[in-house]
């Protein structure tokens, strides 16, 4: 188990709420939310291993590393905000350590992200393959690139795009391991058989013009966790929070106080 621990920032008061960014980014992304949701929770914007301020464990990239050096810096029990890759955490952490989570919201993620025969409303396997290959040439432009992606289709696309490519190397460049670990994790993991241990309250929250987790996977998911929540924002991508953030930010709310 590793000794090094990841980046948190926390501010505002209320309940806890722990914000999960995606990949090849940092909690800096969440910057544009913290001050309106910091009116009413505790955010602690953890960074993860290998991103923005974090340092990155020897250990193999797994999800339970991520897992594991997410729970060393967070509270006892909070409510959990995953986006994209920080979705696919912290619904392992709903499925691992019930105990830590009270209510769970994945914002744009997938518990299966690429397709199988039996699972087509995700990501092309050719796409992530091409992600990876370009991954080793040109690792800055790939993550511009993967973030260009996310804001496509959005209203605010070319200003989504901005604040992802203005946030992204803040803090520098991300590890190159964290950047190809999280690869493989949006490639390989697939927590669908596990999703029926999730016992808390969960919002799934999506944007119909995703081209990186179809909307139509909210019905499949449905299907899985039936006792959850979810909506499709009509006009957001994959970043529904920066293209629809006071809707976004209402929605929030409005779950995590019932």
């Amino acid at each position: 188990m590793s000794k090094l621990q990841p980046y948190i920032e926390s501010r505002g008061q209320g309940p806890d709420l722990v914000l999960l960014h995606g990949w090849g980014l940092h909690s800096g992304i969440w910057e544009m939310l913290a001050d309106d949701l910091a009116e009413h929770f505790t955010l602690h914007m953890i960074d993860l291993p290998g991103f923005g301020r974090s340092p990155i464990p020897g250990d193999p990239y797994t999800l339970n590393l991520l897992t594991e050096q997410v729970l060393k810096v967070a509270p006892e029990n909070a409510h959990y905000l995953g986006w994209s890759l920080g979705g696919l955490i912290a619904t392992n952490i709903a499925i691992e350590s019930p105990d830590r989570i009270n209510k769970l919201i994945t914002v744009a993620s997938n518990p299966r992200f690429v397709q199988q025969d039996d699972w087509q409303h995700a990501m092309k396997a050719n796409i992530m393959d091409s992600f990876c290959r370009y991954l080793e040439e040109d690792y800055q432009g790939t993550i511009i690139r993967f973030l260009a992606i996310q804001a496509i289709g959005s209203e605010t696309q070319k200003d989504d795009i901005r604040r992802l490519r203005d946030t992204v190397f803040i803090h520098g460049v991300p590890a190159a391991k964290a950047l190809r670990g999280g690869l493989a994790l949006l490639n390989d993991v697939d927590l669908r058989e596990h999703l029926n241990k999730i016992e808390v309250p969960m919002l799934r929250l999506y944007g119909r013009l995703d081209s990186l987790v179809p909307a139509k996977t909210a019905e499949q998911v449905a299907e899985l966790i039936p006792h959850s929540q979810h909506k499709v924002y009509p006009k957001a991508s994959h970043a529904p929070f920066l293209s629809h953030k006071p809707l976004f930010v209402n929605d929030v709310k409005e779950f995590l106080h019932e």
